[in-house]
């Protein structure tokens, strides 16, 4: 069993930039695959950025790609995304995911676990 906590989430003027972390509870954190994804009222949720339990690979939406950072501390059980360059198209819930199995790392089905997400709302 893993359980994810959010932080960082606020209110942001457009341009500006947040910093989302994600503590894991367990001794096997390294194990897991992590995933950022975000939501909007009445839309399913979307794929933002994975890494692999090395921090080696990173994954990322192209929305995204080139503004954002996903990064972890296996040390501290801990996964970031750096979300810099917001847009107010970037406002949503944002919630950190755990998997334990391979598959393709955008897939919201792949994950066991999920946090209770945090708003992120990019002013304009």
């Amino acid at each position: 069993q893993v359980q994810l906590v959010e932080s960082g989430g606020g209110l942001v003027m457009a341009g500006g930039s947040l910093r989302l972390s994600c503590a894991a509870s367990g001794r096997t954190f390294s194990s897991y695959r992590m995933g950022w994804f975000r939501q909007t009222p009445g839309k399913e949720r979307e794929f933002v950025a994975a890494i692999s339990g090395s921090g080696v690979s990173t994954y990322y939406a192209d929305s995204v790609k080139g503004r954002f950072t996903i990064s972890r501390d296996n040390a501290k059980n801990t996964v970031h995304l750096q979300m810099n360059s917001l847009k107010p198209e970037d406002t949503a819930v944002y919630y950190c995911a755990a998997r334990s199995g391979g598959g393709l790392p955008y897939r919201t089905a792949g994950y066991d676990y999920w946090g209770q997400g945090t708003q992120v709302t990019v002013s304009s």
